[in-house]
């Protein structure tokens, strides 16, 4: 019997790998890995290791959840090293605790290793500090995409919009008309600063700034795609000082 390790991969930088899920990667006996981890931090896994791409992007799933699942058991039960690569950290909106939970009850040995989440690392290199003494002491983590079969049916937006004054959203692209008219009926202004950052931290990282009473209409102009992180409040008003000193 091998042992399963959940190790977040980091929003695709290879410089935000933790050093102990770069020495599992370079380990390992099977990996399987999720659609949005970077081709720099594949490069990483071992050459004689079976390489398995489980990904999912909107409307195209390479393998559905229950397979995954399936596979990582089946794998464990004939390897020593299974590793199970996911983009950013694997307990925020990555399915890491389902997958755990249920690798638990199948008797696979199982241990998560942290990664560092887009929702963190994006705005940071776009120059968005979440958090600043001036504009922002509270910080919401919110998916913008909602799966069928939830524990609740919707997330409740009025209570996002008053919860914190930073609002970071995960997967929120497709639903942003959405997500914004929420928001703005909730009570938060039309010239509330917004900001969306896509592909974070990678070389092609790029931003788009605007207020929620117009960035419906900018995103549909400049054709502006997921995957990206969603980025609302004050604090999006220190991208214009902060954002030349994006890492190298």
């Amino acid at each position: 019997m091998g042992k399963v390790y959940l190790v977040g991969a980091g929003p695709g930088d290879p410089g935000l790998m933790t050093l102990k899920g770069k020495g599992l990667l370079e380990c390992a006996d099977v990996v399987i890995y999720d659609a949005l981890v970077s081709p720099a931090i594949l490069a990483m896994i071992n050459p004689e290791a079976e390489k398995i791409n489980a990904g999912k992007r909107r409307g195209r799933h390479s393998i559905i959840q229950e397979e995954t699942t399936h596979l990582l058991i089946a794998k464990a039960q004939e390897n020593a090293i299974v590793v199970r690569l996911k983009g950013g950290d694997p307990f925020i909106f990555g399915r890491g605790g389902e997958e755990m939970e249920e690798l638990v009850e199948a008797g696979i040995p199982v241990e998560v290793v942290p990664g560092v989440t887009s929702g963190i690392a994006a705005p940071a290199y776009a120059g968005i500090p979440l958090t600043h003494r001036f504009y922002s002491s509270s910080v919401t983590f919110v998916t913008g995409h909602e799966s069928a079969g939830k524990y609740r049916p919707a997330v409740n937006w009025n209570a996002i919009a008053h919860g914190s004054e930073t609002i970071v959203v995960y997967m929120g692209i497709h639903n942003l008309s959405h997500i914004v008219e929420q928001l703005t009926e909730a009570g938060l202004s039309l010239e509330t600063p917004i900001a969306l950052v896509r592909w974070g931290t990678r070389p092609e990282q790029e931003e788009l700034i605007g207020q929620l009473g117009t960035i419906v209409e900018q995103v549909e102009a400049t054709g502006f795609e997921a995957p990206a992180i969603v980025v609302i409040g004050a604090v999006v008003k220190m991208h214009a000082m902060l954002s030349s000193c994006r890492p190298v």
